[in-house]
């Protein structure tokens, strides 16, 4: 009798590893990654990054065109403007907001602030004390409304309506575009805010007076 034997498996193919494959692998997820980071902040551009702080008393957005001005009172009363660029007149973003805010009887605010430079103690004071006193509701714009309207609205809430800290700090996020990287300029923001949560929780009093 004889025996038929049974081919053996062949052994499984060894791994071989190519830095190159690998390296294109990375590029391609750092490119998707680009991709729909920019999708993102295009869509945030497209909406006007416009966001409520505290729904019914104080908004956010990045620049409103006259427009969108119109849209913004007639949708949720406001009642003052904000605007975290500075005066700028001659320019026609400025003038076109200035005219449609006085055509609409929306009282209109100039403080100018630098995305990419710290915060004083005098200008966050300024700033609190303008948000405090400015008729309600309220719409607080810098141009992409990530970074300056950032700090102002995490203020806002901290300094005004008495949220911790933490909490207000989570108006500089992605989610509305700010990009809290150390290297980045835009850092400046995160720093300022940082440097005045040991004076926050106190601020609403001593404001005030």
């Amino acid at each position: 009798m004889t025996s038929s034997t049974l081919p053996l498996p062949a052994p499984p193919a060894q791994f071989c590893f190519s830095p190159r494959r690998l390296l294109a692998r990375v590029l391609l997820a750092l490119l998707i990654a680009a991709a729909l980071l920019g999708a993102y902040f295009g869509f945030l551009q497209i909406t006007g990054n416009f966001a409520p702080v505290i729904a019914g008393e104080v908004y956010r957005s990045a620049q409103p065109t006259p427009a969108d001005i119109r849209r913004y009172a007639e949708r949720y009363a406001i009642r003052s403007i904000i605007n975290l660029r500075g005066k700028n007149d001659g320019k026609a973003w400025y003038d076109g907001e200035v005219e449609m805010a006085r055509a609409l009887g929306i009282q209109h605010f100039d403080l100018g602030m630098s995305a990419r430079r710290p915060v004083s103690w005098a200008q966050m004071e300024q700033l609190i004390q303008l948000m405090r006193d400015a008729p309600k509701p309220l719409l607080i714009h810098c141009n992409a409304g990530a970074d300056r309207s950032g700090l102002a609205s995490a203020l806002y809430l901290a300094a005004i309506a008495g949220e911790p800290p933490e909490s207000a700090a989570r108006q500089l996020s992605f989610y509305f575009g700010h990009i809290p990287v150390p290297v980045r300029p835009e850092y400046a923001m995160d720093r300022s805010l940082a440097a005045a949560r040991d004076w926050l929780p106190q601020t609403a009093t001593t404001i005030a007076r």
